[in-house]
């Protein structure tokens, strides 16, 4: 969690003190009852005085570590999205929201594995290291080529598939809570601020 919004209030004034949640997320999903409803650029008209807003982590952050220690990243090489899943992995209940776990996936040759696993450990405010090295099946993952957000990516032989927690959970946790109202950034549509990656690392 990198920062709480006050009731009310549109402003994350630890990541972001000039910024507005409302606003400044290049796409939003609107879900009511578990549904999806719409996806706008602007929730200013859904925002109410006793709402408040979350920003987490995202492991795009830690990519540009990985860049810079050689292991590329395939769905940059390929010019789309991430392709994330949902999984088995429950999350931890806090109050009436509950749901399973969604992860994104890189493939990353096995010889450079565990050090892809090092370098996104550094970064924990931004789902840290793989949560799942492997088998999809495992984690409930029952085909890799039909991600349920995202886009699918190459995988190539000699190449291991790598899980990392995602930022999209909250929007599994909408589906199978059904508050009356929750609003989520578009998967791949992040908000921006101007903290550095490396500021984010902890070793």
């Amino acid at each position: 969690m990198l920062d709480v919004t006050e009731i009310g209030s549109p402003i994350p004034a630890f990541a972001a003190n000039s910024g507005d949640i409302r606003t400044d997320i290049p796409k939003y999903r609107v879900y009511k009852n578990g549904e999806l409803v719409e996806e706008v650029t602007d929730i200013s008209n859904y925002w109410e005085d006793d709402m408040v807003g979350f920003l987490i982590g995202c492991s795009f952050t830690f990519e540009h570590a990985l860049l810079n220690n050689d292991i590329s990243i395939r769905h940059i090489e390929e010019g789309c999205n991430v392709p994330m899943y949902k999984t088995n992995i429950p999350c931890i209940e806090a109050g009436i929201f509950h749901g399973k776990m969604v992860a994104s996936m890189r493939p990353i040759p096995q010889k450079d594995v565990v050090r892809a696993a090092q370098v996104t450990s550094r970064f924990p405010a931004v789902h840290g290291a793989p949560i799942h090295i492997g088998d999809p099946e495992a984690i409930g993952v029952s085909s890799i080529q039909h991600p349920d957000f995202g886009d699918p990516v190459t995988i190539r032989e000699g190449e291991v598939p790598v899980f990392w927690a995602c930022g999209v959970t909250p929007q599994s946790i909408a589906m199978e809570t059904k508050p009356e109202i929750m609003i989520t950034h578009a998967p791949g549509h992040m908000f921006i601020t101007d903290i550095r990656d490396e500021k984010l690392g902890v070793l």
